[in-house]
């Protein structure tokens, strides 16, 4: 009996998931182009994959390369978007230039989202794309989000925050459809290391990558390194706590390579948009 109400309910989920992707083909069937922001993450991978069923090659996947975007990311996309099987634009964006977002004020995402939103809906013009969408989804629009509102501006559509389509139902999503990176771990730019009002840089960019991708050489996925200067603060998942310490004079060295002087680890362990906190 519990086998086939496992079964049954297995069979709803599907069924559910079905009805999700059917709404989001809908959505672009309204349209006859689309031009997709695209990081290569689970949002955009999972609506770049449904544009694609829905408008053939009148989709078009656009990744920004800036200096704020890791190079494993800008790798990943373009295997990601090879293995949907969409057309894929990499545009080069450097949000530096955008006045004041070095300066990295708290609506450093809003600047550099309206720069971003800027230029892909130029080339949305010339290349005859109907409009411009991003993967925002509806776990999203509440709470700080100045990126949203850049999107809201600019016209971006927002299909899954349109449609109510919550971060979890995109992971399942993206399973159902064999997307590879359905179980990713949310990615942010890297200028979301820094605490607002501290400057970024090209060199503090860089720096934090590099430290970054070292930790994940250890097998560490799941991670941020804060950066406050002349002190880094790791954040990691509390399971990985112990791979740090294990860790610690590895770590410690290859930071103090890169610049550091003190290395610490935060034992909160990693959550999305901690540096929010000091001001909630």
């Amino acid at each position: 009996m519990s086998e086939i109400s496992n079964s049954s309910q297995y069979i709803r989920d599907d069924q559910s998931i079905q009805d999700r992707i059917n709404q989001v083909i809908g959505y672009f069937a309204e349209y006859n182009s689309v031009l997709l922001a695209f990081s290569g993450g689970v949002d955009s991978s999972t609506l770049a994959a449904l544009a694609c069923q829905a408008l053939g090659d009148k989709a078009i996947a656009v990744t920004a390369d800036s200096q704020t975007l890791p190079r494993a990311e800008l790798e990943l996309s373009k295997q990601t978007a090879s293995s949907i099987g969409i057309r894929h634009i990499i545009t080069p964006y450097n949000e530096l230039e955008e006045p004041g977002f070095a300066d990295n004020p708290m609506d450093r995402c809003y600047l550099c989202k309206s720069g971003m939103f800027r230029d892909l809906n130029r080339l949305a013009q010339e290349l005859g794309c109907e409009i411009v969408a991003d993967g925002t989804n509806a776990s999203e629009i509440t709470g700080h989000r100045p990126g949203h509102r850049a999107a809201l501006e600019c016209d971006v559509k927002t299909p899954f925050a349109d449609l109510g389509i919550t971060k979890q139902e995109i992971r399942k999503m993206a399973k159902f459809l064999g997307l590879s990176i359905w179980n990713k771990p949310q990615q942010a730019c890297l200028s979301s290391r820094f605490p607002y009002g501290h400057t970024i840089t090209e060199e503090g960019l860089l720096r934090v990558e590099a430290a970054e991708e070292f930790l994940q050489g250890l097998g560490i996925i799941q991670l941020r390194v804060r950066d406050y200067g002349n002190t880094a603060r790791i954040e990691v998942a509390t399971a990985d706590l112990s791979n740090i310490l294990k860790n610690r004079d590895v770590i410690v060295k290859k930071l103090k390579d890169l610049g550091y002087i003190y290395v610490t680890l935060d034992l909160e362990g990693f959550r999305s948009g901690s540096m929010n906190e000091a001001f909630l």
